[in-house]
């Protein structure tokens, strides 16, 4: 195979990536919407690090907020 011709799935992957890159809410939403489906990976693949630190985060200071108020 040539190595100059990329496949449909390394395409398809390569202008996912830039999306990613350049729209990180369409990346959450994304994400969002793959975790509807039962794809976990896709929710923080979508998401990168900071993304899913962030969701820990608040996960954890809801709950801290939610002893409180308990």
């Amino acid at each position: 195979m040539d190595s100059g011709k990329e496949t449909p799935e390394e395409q398809i992957e390569r202008l996912r990536q830039e999306e990613l890159k350049n729209n990180p809410f369409g990346a959450f939403s994304d994400g969002v919407n793959r975790s509807e489906f039962g794809n976990l990976t896709g929710l923080f693949g979508g998401l990168g690090w900071k993304g899913t630190g962030i969701i820990i985060l608040l996960l954890v200071i809801g709950y801290i907020i939610y002893k409180l108020l308990n």
